[in-house]
């Protein structure tokens, strides 16, 4: 039996499959961005990701779809969302979200990667600036960085033996 207060970390076993959740797979996640151009150049140029789409609708107030995503997972995206004005967002909701990716609690993105220590040292050297160095955890070597709008993200080297799928 571990001692109290000791993480435990387990998998929770998938409930059985239905005819409904197997339509279900999860294409994009969505961080709210001040510069969507300055968040793009983030994104490609520092962490390497690749443009999955950049589409400017002119019928929708040029309204901006853009999204970012690792190479070697094609089927996921991340949208870099301009914070909207009326009718979505009213002023007083667009700056309490504003206030939130300030303190970068808008959104979080978890990275994981086979050697956080040699990402980090080329992350910096491309001018990411980290708001936590690498670190042992219980789960692995963790660390943290903020992009130019605010959102969290950790770049975590997952201990053998607790798997992420």
């Amino acid at each position: 039996m571990p001692a109290p207060n000791t993480a435990r970390l387990e998998k929770t076993p998938a409930p059985a499959l239905t005819s409904v959740s197997r339509m279900f797979r999860i294409a994009n996640a969505q961080l709210w961005v001040h510069d969507q151009d300055e968040a793009l150049a983030f994104y490609t140029e520092k962490l390497g990701m690749e443009v999955r789409s950049d589409v400017t609708l002119p019928e929708m107030g040029n309204f901006r779809w853009l999204t970012v995503g690792p190479a070697n997972q094609p089927d996921i995206s991340i949208v870099l969302m301009a914070i909207p004005g009326a009718p979505v967002m009213d002023g007083e909701t667009a700056q309490e979200v504003k206030n939130l990716m300030s303190k970068g609690f808008a959104g979080t993105v978890f990275l994981t990667t086979d050697d956080v220590r040699a990402d980090y040292e080329r992350l910096k050297g491309r001018g990411v600036e980290f708001t936590e160095a690498p670190e042992e955890r219980p789960y692995g070597i963790d660390s943290g960085f903020r992009d130019p709008s605010g959102n969290a993200l950790r770049l975590t080297q997952v201990r053998e033996g607790i798997g992420v799928s």
